[in-house]
């Protein structure tokens, strides 16, 4: 077992990765619970989850309600918030309780954010199920929902009380939902740790093929980045928990291009957009072109797109810059990119004109 402390102050929590800890979810619920029925939302995909986790709290003698969602990114929106914080009001919930979000980032970030305005802010526990979800989403306290202007635009910061990753959950994911999920691993050492990016050129295929030890030790690693950056900058006020919004800015438009449908999983999405920005900061004069090039070769080696032909997207570079106007990081009229100079070398440049990259985006291959 590892654990992983959040350092936050009053707001700090423990991050525990074990193989099997669904099955023994009580142990650390129980705490929690103080004797009150546990409410747990999932989707319709997570039953076989939810039926363990039920028979490890009843086993625990913690009893439990189900809240069942639908699948997918469209369940990000107001009309499921306002379904899911209805029913959460219907079963009782307290100020004091804490709701369980088992599921991917789509769970979590939805449960996240209705508890964070449920009765002015009550508690949850993230259980993630999908690589992407352990790697990064479960972490950090960013909840939102998505709206026609775009994505994750109206939220709230609200740390998880406890955040339980059990790596055999993954043994059922799609290997698309795995790939996509291995690009947020990718994501760590492209920031900040180019050893980190060279573990994952040996071991990222293995990792995706199953080798459960590759995905614990890939879940640990980056958990702990994470909480690191989370806990010098929660809220995103200095620029350092910015880096990890590592081809989100590309990967946002290439989504909101899709519609935010399963044509282009956010994962998917983030790889191409990660591509993109180091292609882009190659075309600048930033970063050296091998880099660039090796960036994209590992992607593309592990069934990840590297760019728009491979997600599918042929929008003229001026529509695409129209998607990144809605993002949330734009201030006056400018919007900060993450580009590199280098592998593990990431920055934020203020200085990005927008003109500029609609130019490089409509130079790149369809």
């Amino acid at each position: 077992m590892t654990t992983i402390n959040v350092e936050l102050g009053s707001r700090g929590y423990q991050v525990v990765i074990e193989a099997g800890v669904l099955g023994r979810a009580a142990e650390w619920l129980k705490p929690l619970a103080r004797g009150r029925r546990q409410v747990i939302v999932s989707d319709s995909n997570l039953s076989h989850h939810r039926h363990r986790l039920e028979a490890a709290l009843a086993d625990g003698g913690i009893a439990t309600a189900a809240i069942e969602l639908t699948p997918g990114e469209g369940s990000k929106s107001w009309a499921t918030l306002e379904s899911l914080t209805d029913q959460l009001l219907d079963l009782g919930i307290e100020r004091s309780d804490h709701v369980i979000a088992l599921g991917g980032g789509v769970i979590g970030d939805l449960v996240g954010f209705a508890c964070s305005i449920l009765k002015r802010g009550c508690h949850f526990v993230q259980i993630p199920t999908t690589l992407l979800a352990q790697v990064d989403s479960s972490v950090g306290g960013k909840t939102a929902i998505n709206t026609r202007a775009g994505k994750n635009l109206i939220g709230a910061f609200h740390q998880p009380a406890l955040v339980l990753i059990d790596p055999e959950t993954l043994a059922t994911l799609p290997v698309r939902e795995l790939r996509a999920g291995y690009a947020e691993v990718v994501k760590y050492g492209l920031i900040d740790d180019a050893d980190f990016f060279g573990w994952c050129e040996s071991n990222g295929a293995a990792l995706i093929a199953g080798d459960i030890a590759l995905r614990t030790a890939a879940i640990a690693h980056s958990i702990a980045a994470k909480a690191r950056i989370v806990a010098e900058d929660e809220r995103e006020t200095t620029g350092k928990r910015a880096l990890l919004n590592l081809g989100h800015t590309f990967g946002h438009a290439l989504e909101a291009e899709t519609g935010f449908s399963d044509a282009l999983l956010h994962g998917e999405g983030v790889a191409a957009g990660m591509a993109l920005a180091y292609a882009y900061s190659a075309d600048r004069g930033l970063c050296p072109a091998a880099d660039a090039a090796r960036v994209a070769a590992h992607l593309r080696a592990v069934g990840l797109p590297d760019g728009l032909a491979a997600a599918g997207i042929t929008a003229t570079g001026d529509t695409l810059v129209d998607h990144m106007r809605h993002d949330k990081k734009m201030a006056a009229g400018t919007l900060p990119f993450l580009l590199s100079h280098g592998i593990g070398a990431t920055y934020l440049d203020g200085l990005v004109d927008l003109a500029d990259v609609a130019h490089f985006l409509d130079r790149q291959p369809r």
